[in-house]
């Protein structure tokens, strides 16, 4: 008897069920021993919200804007690789997802449907470019002015991968792409991670990334992806108020707190603990979003509360998509749309505007007395 998926834990369980284990190892995990990432969504239960009462909340308005583009909610899709091991649709059916609840989706670089695909399959919905900076400038260049030509939005450049985080699982796997599939938004077999390809005994992904992704990137290369286009540029995996300043400095329209979802350095805060030093750095400059954690309509409330514009959910996605494609996707961002607007009207808010950050507090017996 088939039980009813109710919320993104029910669709994580189902998705576990019938992904093959070394796709859903790929998705799941995290970087070592995985601390961050139980912390990411055990960090939400450590922050309490008081709500307000009387308040009238007859009508909810969950709508909001991000980089100056409407959205019906501040819950997006985040940038999650190679879809099409979820489901034969991928990108394109969480892009057409979005389209139906009227949020946005950010690419991967990594993809494994094509900037052009994706644009193709709803040019309506609100597209970003997720982008990793290449030893090879040029091949960066045409991803940028790719995304650009098809009217996505802006630019999340990565900017805490030049190393590949260590994730066990991966390694254990010898990780590599199914081999029906490819990066779609390369040629060449060794740029789209093509099974074809000889990764070796490591994780394929990371043999990939130590081969072909600039590990020497800096600040100052930020002057040089500007040149490439007159989109907006928002530096996604900041952690640090000094970054965040050191971001603002530089001219960048925003700011995504990141973690990779726990794939990358482990040991590092949970994003939902880092976020209010990144929101008092930027001084209100530039909007500041939030990755990592979020699995509940709660979840969403308490980062707007602490500063967040808007939320980006990846491993959710990830489940819908592979439970029943397009409709699992679009199942998954209503529940947590439902959530929030629930959690809302229970916090005594009309509308986003009015969340502020009264509506949460640190969980006293969380705080350290030392």
């Amino acid at each position: 008897m088939f039980t009813r998926l109710v919320c993104i834990s029910d669709y994580e369980q189902h998705a576990k069920s019938i992904l093959p284990k070394s796709i859903y190892d790929y998705y799941i995990s995290g970087a070592n021993d995985q601390e961050t990432l139980a912390d990411n969504v055990a960090a939400f239960s450590r922050w309490k919200l008081y709500p307000r009462m009387l308040r009238n909340v007859a009508e909810v308005d969950l709508s909001t804007s991000i980089l100056g583009q409407r959205v019906s909610m501040p819950i997006c899709a985040g940038a999650t690789a190679m879809q099409c091991m979820a489901h034969e649709d991928g990108e394109l059916a969480t892009v057409r997802a979005c389209r139906s609840l009227g949020t946005g989706m950010m690419l991967s670089s990594w993809s494994t449907s094509s900037i052009e695909e994706v644009a193709e399959a709803s040019p309506e919905t609100l597209r970003w470019l997720q982008l990793y900076i290449y030893k090879d400038r040029e091949i960066t260049k045409q991803l940028v002015q790719r995304a650009e030509r098809k009217g996505y939005k802006a630019i999340f450049l990565t900017v805490d991968t030049p190393y590949l985080g260590n994730r066990f699982d991966d390694v254990r796997n010898r990780f590599k792409l199914p081999p029906q599939l490819r990066m779609k938004n390369f040629e060449t077999n060794d740029l789209a991670f093509s099974p074809k390809e000889n990764f070796g005994d490591n994780s394929g992904l990371a043999t990939y990334v130590n081969k072909l992704i600039d590990p020497s990137i800096n600040w100052e290369d930020i002057k040089w992806l500007r040149g490439l286009t007159s989109l907006p540029i928002v530096a996604k995996g900041i952690l640090r108020g000094d970054d965040a300043r050191e971001a603002v400095k530089h001219g960048l329209n925003g700011i995504l707190v990141s973690n990779h979802g726990a794939r990358q350095l482990d040991g590092v805060p949970a994003t939902i603990d880092a976020l209010p030093e990144i929101v008092e750095a930027v001084e209100g400059k530039v909007e500041v979003f939030l990755d990592g954690g979020v699995r509940k309509g709660t979840d969403v409330l308490k980062a707007l509360a602490l500063g967040a514009k808007a939320v980006f959910v990846g491993r959710p996605i990830i489940w819908g998509l592979a439970s029943q494609g397009e409709k699992g996707v679009q199942d998954v961002l209503e529940i947590l749309k439902e959530e929030f607007r629930l959690a809302l009207a229970l916090s005594g808010c009309q509308n986003v505007k009015v969340i502020d950050k009264t509506l949460v507090r640190k969980n006293p017996s969380a705080v350290s007395k030392i």
